[in-house]
């Protein structure tokens, strides 16, 4: 009976990737602590990454610039630059690419890499991971880690458990070692175990991965369905899946959301009704042309505000059905406004937000005796393509060009940050 040799599959993931790539950028940060955050001035003060010298005064990323001078006095902050970490990234794919051909992006600092059967190349798999390491070394000037398994799962623990601690930054998880290396292990650090099931899993004294394991199957089965299953297999090593499946994971969620929303912290207090207005009237026009392109209309709209005093907090999140399921702006930003000063206690606001949820799929729409919105839907389509082609700036709202709006600063960013 012929045996299958087991995969042999890599998840690459670089260390403190948006910090790296501005030391590798400027050699005169090396060996300090750099951070990498949006602008406090401009209320997006968020720490995206920080150096391993920066973590060890505590700094994190996702917490508050505002604290890192607290935590490190003399912390070097450095705004993103989105454009060149996207760069960086394609760079790093076109190296994995001269090792294998099945290369998997997991996202914009994390690659799966399949190099099985590729051993009469470049060795063994730990011979492997050493020349990829090395040649990222050489021609990015960043530290990249390397997990290795049996399967993707395997793979991921392997990287975000062991190898990120290495010396090396090389780790190995395979069916004969998982159990006894991953078993004494606090369960949130298992894949698939958020905060909200962490706490699920403390109430019934699960306090380790191994002692998740023991449990029967069927019993995580009945109480969370397939998750519980899932993390029942994830807890023993197992996972059928293939590195273009685990690759596709967040893509497959995004195709089965439940709404579109996008929500906007404002670069200063905004006290008057004329610039809130502005602000919503953009954020619904983004929520609308997203949904449009999924090929789904909403039929809830939601809004969303939050108060610029911290101490003496105030907002609210309000949501109500529409008429009929739409994605056309003009349809749905009078029931925004609606919502707005329905709830709105007229203090400054600090951050605003508008989401569509229960979403179909566009279809045949209802005629309207009134309105053509056959018609209308066309129109929103063909601009959301000169959008698509000539940037969000070569079509817009007169009104985005009044004290307030935020089109053109936005459209001059990647993922909220400066390019």
């Amino acid at each position: 009976m012929q045996t299958i040799k087991p995969q042999t599959i890599m998840l690459a993931d670089m260390e403190s990737f948006y910090a790296s790539v501005e030391i590798a950028r400027n050699p005169s940060l090396r060996g300090r602590p750099v951070v990498v955050c949006g602008d406090p001035e401009r209320r997006h003060g968020i720490v995206l990454a920080a150096s391993k010298e920066a973590k060890a005064f505590g700094i994190k990323a996702g917490g508050g610039a505002w604290e890192c001078h607290r935590l490190c006095p003399n912390v070097v902050l450095v705004r993103p630059h989105m454009q060149q970490y996207i760069d960086v990234s394609l760079q790093i794919t076109a190296i994995f690419q001269q090792f294998t051909d099945r290369v998997f992006p997991y996202s914009i600092d994390e690659q799966f890499l399949d190099m099985s059967g590729c051993e009469g190349l470049w060795g063994t798999p730990l011979q492997a991971a050493r020349r990829i390491i090395t040649q990222i070394r050489e021609q990015t000037g960043i530290r990249c880690r390397i997990g290795i398994g049996e399967n993707p799962l395997q793979a991921k623990m392997a990287c975000d458990c062991f190898a990120k601690k290495n010396s090396d930054g090389i780790f190995t998880l395979n069916h004969g070692n998982y159990a006894s290396q991953t078993w004494p292990l606090p369960v949130g650090e298992l894949f698939g175990v958020g905060r909200r099931m962490e706490r699920n899993l403390f109430n019934i004294g699960i306090r380790t991965i191994g002692q998740l394991a023991v449990l029967p199957r069927e019993d995580l089965k009945w109480r969370w369905g397939i998750n519980g299953e899932i993390l029942w297999l994830n807890a023993h090593g197992i996972d059928y899946s293939n590195p273009a499946a685990a690759a596709q994971v967040r893509e497959g969620v995004e195709d089965e959301r439940r709404g579109v929303g996008h929500c906007m912290t404002l670069p200063r207090d905004y006290r008057k009704k004329e610039e809130l207005e502005v602000v919503l009237l953009e954020i619904t026009e983004e929520v609308c042309r997203r949904t449009r392109s999924l090929g789904q209309v909403g039929q809830v709209v939601g809004v969303y505000c939050r108060g610029a005093d911290f101490d003496c907090p105030s907002g609210f999140s309000r949501q109500r059905k529409l008429p009929q399921a739409s994605a056309l702006t003009m349809e749905i930003y009078p029931l925004v406004r609606e919502l707005f000063y329905a709830h709105w206690d007229y203090r400054p606001v600090r951050a605003l937000g508008v989401g569509l949820s229960g979403l179909l799929s566009a279809g045949p729409m209802q005629l309207s005796l009134l309105e053509d919105r056959e018609r209308s839907m066309a129109l929103s389509r063909t601009m959301d393509d000169i959008r698509r082609r000539f940037g969000l700036t070569s079509l817009f709202r007169l009104s985005s060009l009044a004290p307030g709006g935020q089109l053109f600063t936005l459209s001059k960013q990647i993922g909220g940050h400066s390019a």
